[in-house]
């Protein structure tokens, strides 16, 4: 059958079932210890986008229809326009038949038309993908650690006295969801900081406070249309209520035993009184409440953040395996896509 691209909309219940057992296959023959997906909200998963971005989805099926591979590909509006992020997946019984390559022309033909001048790929260090990716001429941009905090492992009495451990002049709170409209505009303030952070890799927009914070709205909601929970906890100034520090854990319902750091920040005057740890320390006490059936935590840190890796392992993070950040000229791509094997 050949390859076929669809909207996220046009996916059945058969092809949603069948892309989670791909990613399931892949997963259990690369990298055993790593969660199983589900079929729960998958659909809403692939669909929600922020409102500038575009998904396009591509099947491929075998002479008898069973589906041998998957590949995602989203188009960035806005600042990011021109850059797309792709996320493929080959059954492992299908490897070396010519699936990826055929999924990834696909990708890049669709890129293109999209105006997409740049793809970029996360690949796992120990998996195959690697030397796929590396075949194809794809550059290694940036390399991050990734940490894992088993749930089983943690010490919750130091968890519980660092949370407690908060310097005078600050109070924090924890919001599930997304951050109430009273503390968006310096919420963005602080988010803004991670443009400046060196060798930061996180999409921040130009503008500041009010003018960041629809964006910022959209992807609370955007998370939550996806069947994403937030989960977050800001340090707050006194006695002016403004958030000077934040951080972020997302717990999906396509794979809800893991929760995934998103961002930690703390605005430059504010650094050097511990409001990280703390901020970190409460956020897992409340998602020890609020998210009883976690297994496990996964945050990233580039080679060179020494003060990030110290107050994770401080608090029982440790590191399992790196990922890389890969990038390809979708001209270039498409040119040697297009020679003969």
């Amino acid at each position: 059958m050949p390859l076929k691209q669809l909207a996220p909309g046009e996916m059945t219940d058969d092809d949603l079932r069948d892309w989670c057992s791909v990613l399931n296959d892949m997963t259990a023959a690369d990298m055993p210890a790593e969660p199983r997906w589900r079929t729960d909200r998958l659909r809403d998963y692939l669909d929600a986008t922020l409102p500038e971005d575009e998904r396009h989805l591509f099947l491929d099926r075998d002479a008898d229809g069973d589906l041998v591979g998957h590949a995602s590909l989203i188009v960035f509006g806005g600042e990011q326009a021109g850059t797309g992020v792709v996320e493929m997946s080959t059954r492992p019984s299908a490897r070396g038949k010519g699936v990826g390559t055929r999924l990834l022309r696909a990708v890049a033909e669709c890129a293109k038309a999209g105006g997409c001048r740049t793809l970029s790929v996360e690949v796992i260090a120990t998996t195959p993908a690697v030397g796929f990716y590396d075949r194809h001429g794809f550059a290694r941009s940036t390399v991050e650690q990734r940490h894992l905090l088993r749930w089983a492992d943690i010490d919750w009495e130091k968890i519980e006295h660092a949370a407690g451990r908060l310097a005078a002049g600050y109070r924090l709170e924890y919001h599930a969801g997304g951050v109430p409209d009273r503390l968006m505009d310096s919420y963005a303030d602080v988010k803004a900081n991670l443009r400046s952070a060196p060798g930061n890799v996180a999409f921040v927009p130009e503008w500041r406070g009010s003018a960041y914070a629809p964006a910022l709205r959209d992807s609370f909601q955007t998370l939550a249309r996806r069947g994403m929970r937030s989960h977050i906890a800001v340090a707050v100034s006194e006695p002016y209520g403004n958030v000077v520090g934040l951080t972020e854990l997302v717990v999906s319902a396509q794979r809800p035993t893991r929760a995934d750091q998103y961002d930690t920040v703390v605005a430059p005057a504010h650094r050097s009184y511990g409001l990280a740890m703390t901020m970190k320390a409460r956020l897992l006490t409340e998602l020890r409440r609020a998210e009883p059936q976690l297994v496990d935590v996964q945050t990233w840190t580039l080679d060179s953040a020494d003060d990030v890796r110290w107050i994770n392992g401080e608090l029982g993070f440790v590191h399992d395996v790196d990922w890389y950040d890969y990038e390809a000229d979708v001209d270039k791509l498409l040119s040697r896509l297009a020679r003969p094997a």
